[in-house]
């Protein structure tokens, strides 16, 4: 699921703020606190031979976020491709691999746990050459 600003609704609409609020954004039942997170990536990259040795070879941890700069395209177990673009809001489902088109630099959000199980594989994947 991604969202355009524009196209989230505004609730709130004042001189001194403005508040836009997207209801349903994923759900964070079952999962406990969660990280704030910063990434960026190069041109190019693909994550899905890290993520070799996982569920399905597939990210399990749902992420919501917002794209600063750049495009990313998150593919699932059912070959669906979704892209992402500066400016949009997006929910990864568990279930999901992200290659960057573009140069791309991210806020995201995920559950702590399950998010740092799948770096700290990602990161064996990187010491061990990919």
């Amino acid at each position: 699921m991604k969202q355009a600003k524009e196209a989230v609704p505004v609730r709130v609409d004042t001189p001194a703020a403005v508040a836009r609020q997207q209801m349903g954004f994923g759900d964070t039942s079952g999962y406990g606190e969660l990280s704030g997170e910063y990434f960026t990536f190069a041109s190019g990259t693909d994550l899905t031979p890290l993520l070799t040795g996982l569920e399905d070879d597939l990210c399990q941890c749902p992420h919501w976020g917002y794209v600063l700069e750049g495009e990313l395209a998150a593919e699932y177990a059912d070959g669906r491709e979704e892209i992402s673009q500066a400016g949009e809001l997006f929910y990864w489902p568990p279930g999901h691999t992200i290659r960057a088109n573009d140069a791309s630099e991210i806020v995201m959000f995920s559950p702590q746990e399950e998010h740092a199980a799948v770096l700290d594989h990602v990161l064996a994947k990187v010491s061990e050459g990919g």
